[in-house]
């Protein structure tokens, strides 16, 4: 039986992708050594191991030198382009060219530059140019202009919109502190009439108190007051005699 298909993708286990590096390392230097000797080429071989270990091989004196003789091929040697793609090469270059110098001999008539050498109908031509894109230049600024218009249409609708809202919170705000100070004085003037009656009661009290009231005198200061009024009055008839 064969052996299955390796699948191509990183080795997670480090052991094996250990060995497998090894082993194909190997295979890889034996291949650039065989390719070298069988077939006369002059091969270099530069490995760079997970680690940064370095495996080489050179069928040459060494690999710099294969590497310098690499550099100088590669950017001293001219390239070698066929001579049919070369003539197609430069017959786009004439194309393009053209293409340039018409388009910009188009432009200077558009902006009115050069018009001596036109016919009436190449005149003609171009008025119809210009006034089909001033057609289109108008129609996108009235679409464009149309489109704001809407754009401030609706901001305007939702401006309103929370216009009205805030001025019904405020409509409820005032509202609510009128209520309340209702509220509060109907409350004082409930207390106010609740204490009436407790004055009047707390009044009608005093009064009893005052009327039921006798003052003690006692019987020997009764008796002084009367004959301090009986010395005066025989003083007095004294006086007159």
């Amino acid at each position: 039986m064969g052996r299955g298909k390796v699948v191509l993708e990183r080795i997670e286990n480090k052991i094996n992708r250990q060995v497998t590096f090894s082993k194909r390392r190997n295979g890889l230097l034996k291949k650039a050594y065989e390719l070298s000797v069988l077939c006369d080429a002059e091969v270099a071989l530069i490995i760079f191991s997970s680690r940064g270990k370095l495996s080489e091989f050179a069928s040459n004196i060494s690999v710099p030198t294969t590497l310098e003789k690499y550099w100088q091929h590669r950017y001293s040697s001219p390239v070698d382009i066929p001579v049919d793609e070369t003539q197609t090469l430069y017959q786009e270059v004439l194309r393009l060219k053209a293409k340039y110098e018409s388009l910009q001999y188009s432009q200077r008539h558009l902006l009115g530059e050069e018009l001596e050498s036109l016919t009436v109908k190449e005149l003609y031509k171009i008025e119809k140019q210009l006034d089909r894109a001033l057609s289109q230049a108008r129609q996108k600024k009235t679409q464009l202009l149309l489109e704001r218009m809407e754009e401030l249409s609706k901001k305007e609708r939702e401006l309103e919109v929370e216009n009205k809202q805030l001025k019904s919170q405020l409509e409820l705000e005032h509202c609510f502190p009128s209520a309340q100070g209702l509220r509060d004085a109907s409350i004082e003037m409930g207390n106010e009439y609740n204490m009436i009656p407790s004055q009047a009661n707390h009044a009608q009290q005093q009064s009893s108190t005052h009327m039921g009231y006798h003052q003690f005198i006692p019987q020997e200061r009764v008796t002084e007051d009367r004959m301090v009024n009986r010395s005066g009055a025989s003083k007095c008839t004294a006086g007159w005699l």
